[in-house]
């Protein structure tokens, strides 16, 4: 067998396997995941039922990668911004940027977020466990800038860790709204300009260490 037939197969199942992950992320943004089947996911992918199973052998494996896929945009795009020595403040401001762009994973996030509140839910653990992280990471950053000097006196450091995740992700919801087209009338929510106001309120100089 040469390489050339080697690498096409592979590449053939690359790409069915990304088809499914995009179809998933569509259905499961417009109906949820607890309303949405395997067999409209793989309709959608242009694919039989039993193919999606060759590669995702129930609804939860491809939940986890729909998950991890959208957990690979955000970390990459963070890392390489941290490595290049943006502050973690601003990094979040970018985050929102880069959010306005790609509508179908703002409204998966949505979705799945307020589904997975149920313990039994699939996604709950990965829920519990990325509001734990992110408020970390936060709590972290606004530490690290009251020891600069950066933070306003007076501002409870864990109080503003909730309230900035908490105002991102209502944010993502205003702004899904606004932008959907029945949403006529809605003021658009500007999701890195209203972050970019509450850190004026909490920090020295109005913004993170690093250019806004």
């Amino acid at each position: 067998m040469t390489a050339t037939s080697t690498r096409g197969p592979y590449r053939k199942g690359v790409e069915t396997r990304e088809r499914a992950i995009q179809a998933a992320i569509r259905l499961f943004s417009d109906a949820g995941y607890l309303a949405t089947s395997m067999r409209e996911i793989a309709a959608s992918a242009g694919i039989t039922h039993t193919g999606l199973q060759h590669y995702f052998p129930g609804k939860p494996a491809l939940l986890t990668a729909v998950l991890e896929h959208r957990d690979h945009i955000d970390t990459e795009a963070l890392r390489d911004e941290l490595a290049a020595g943006m502050d973690y403040l601003t990094a979040l401001v970018h985050m929102t940027q880069r959010n306005a762009l790609r509508r179908p994973i703002v409204e998966l996030f949505a979705t799945l977020a307020a589904e997975a509140t149920s313990p039994d839910h699939p996604a709950h653990e990965y829920f519990v466990n990325r509001y734990r992280s992110t408020i970390l990471s936060t709590n972290t950053a606004l530490e690290a800038a009251a020891a600069r000097g950066e933070l306003r006196a007076g501002v409870d450091i864990p109080a503003a860790s909730r309230a900035i995740i908490a105002m991102m992700d209502g944010l993502q919801l205003q702004w899904l709204y606004a932008t959907d087209p029945s949403g006529a009338g809605i003021e658009r929510a500007d999701m890195s300009r209203d972050l970019k106001n509450f850190f004026a309120l909490i920090l020295v100089n109005g913004h993170p260490a690093g250019a806004l």
